[in-house]
């Protein structure tokens, strides 16, 4: 009987001791896991929320909101909607309250901005005025109050959420019923933004790519001991500030600078090149700075993959050349991949390199982010394009992972 019964206290032992096991392992990962959700996880969770959310116009013109629910959107706007923004611009304290609401509308319509500070300084009326004298009050004070495209505005953003933002960082919109349609052709400009995004990484990471290859393939043939020293060279810029290093191009490439004396120098060009300011200035700051990202790992795969495939290869009958191109280069696809994605991702979200050494039709997505933040202080527009910029880092993640899943199934 007590046999019987040692082996269920054995499991039971055996069941709490992996659970000992288990939670010692979680409070050893627990530290990492509130590092994470701390500075990644709740900041682009902020991210998402402040890219769709509209509160200036919901959380101060209530009552103009609700005055206007059933306006048709294309008539006159009833004498209601005069008397509630009266008094809901009256009951904002704060004036930069009121500037927040003057820019979200001004966003809208331009003027709006003018218009809204210049009544809510006029304010308070006298007190018992009806409607339709608070109407006339307000005509006097700006007559832009008769026009629908304020109040237009106004009934549009009534909602605290609202897909306005997202909808314009890829280059959409909302008419006056709320229909999605395109916008017009002088406006648009956030899908060439971001295709021109998209062409200067791919361009940058292909370079780096062009670069890096016989440069880690070079690495792998030396001695450990030569490897370490030249991998020093290599890692420098990781220890310079980007900063740095864009002002440092500056001085090698503007038209008294290093580059092109020494072009006029060796006669190769009669005047110096534009080299700044440019689109080109842009692709060489950047590939300096990010092409250790593309030889690092493509020198970890390098490195593991034997010599002796190459010469068995040519002892078969096999060219060298053929034989690195057709036995050596497809090894080392995983390092292309996973460099090449690591190069294009952190390509698309630069903005210190081409706003110091790019000129105006050179600049990526991640610099109309700054201009949002600091300069127009609309941060639902910067959160939604950056929206954007987390989505395509996320497809091409996604569509990296499909492809190096569908390698290893095919091989």
């Amino acid at each position: 009987m007590t046999a019987a019964v040692i082996p269920g206290n054995l499991a039971a032992q055996l069941r709490r001791s992996q659970r000992r096991k288990k939670a010692f392992a979680i409070s050893l990962t627990l530290p990492l896991l509130i590092f994470l959700l701390a500075t990644f996880i709740v900041p682009i969770g902020a991210l998402l929320v402040r890219a769709v959310e509209n509160p200036e116009v919901a959380s101060t013109l209530q009552h103009t909101v609700g005055a206007l629910d059933h306006w048709d959107r294309t008539s006159a706007p009833p004498e209601a909607a005069y008397a509630a923004l009266v008094t809901d611009l009256s009951a904002i304290s704060e004036q930069s309250e009121a500037g927040g609401l003057a820019r979200r509308l001004n966003s809208e319509v331009s003027g709006a901005r003018s218009l809204i500070m210049s009544t809510y300084r006029a304010l308070p009326f006298d007190a018992g005025l009806t409607p339709a004298q608070v109407k006339a009050r307000m005509l006097e004070i700006d007559p832009r109050w008769a026009e629908p495209d304020y109040w237009q505005a106004i009934a549009k953003n009534g909602s605290r959420w609202t897909p306005d933002y997202l909808l314009t960082s890829v280059d959409l919109k909302r008419d006056i019923q709320g229909n999605i349609v395109q916008v017009d052709a002088d406006s648009a400009a956030f899908f060439k933004i971001l295709m021109r995004t998209f062409s200067i990484s791919a361009v940058v990471t292909l370079f780096c790519l062009l670069l890096g290859y016989p440069l880690a393939y070079w690495l792998s043939t030396l001695t450990p001991r030569q490897a370490n020293i030249l991998m020093i060279l290599v890692l420098v810029p990781f220890w310079t500030s980007i900063l740095v290093r864009s002002a440092a191009w500056i001085v090698l490439l503007q038209s008294n600078g290093l580059v092109n004396r020494s072009l006029l120098e060796l006669g190769f060009i009669s005047e110096p090149l534009p080299l700044l300011f440019n689109r080109l200035g842009v692709i060489i700051a950047m590939v300096h700075i990010l092409l250790p990202f593309m030889i690092l790992p493509l020198y970890s795969v390098m490195k593991s993959v034997p010599p002796t495939y190459l010469r068995a290869a040519v002892s078969l009958g096999s060219s060298p050349l053929a034989a690195f191109f057709r036995v050596y280069v497809p090894q080392t696809y995983p390092g292309m991949g996973a460099g090449g994605l690591l190069v294009f991702i952190l390509s698309i979200g630069y903005y210190v390199t081409p706003a110091l050494l790019g000129g105006a039709d050179d600049q990526m997505l991640s610099y109309y982010i700054a201009q949002y933040t600091n300069v127009n202080v609309n941060w639902g527009m910067a959160c939604a394009l950056g929206a954007v910029l987390l989505s395509a880092t996320l497809v091409l993640y996604a569509v990296y992972r499909r492809v190096v899943k569908s390698e290893l199934s095919l091989g």
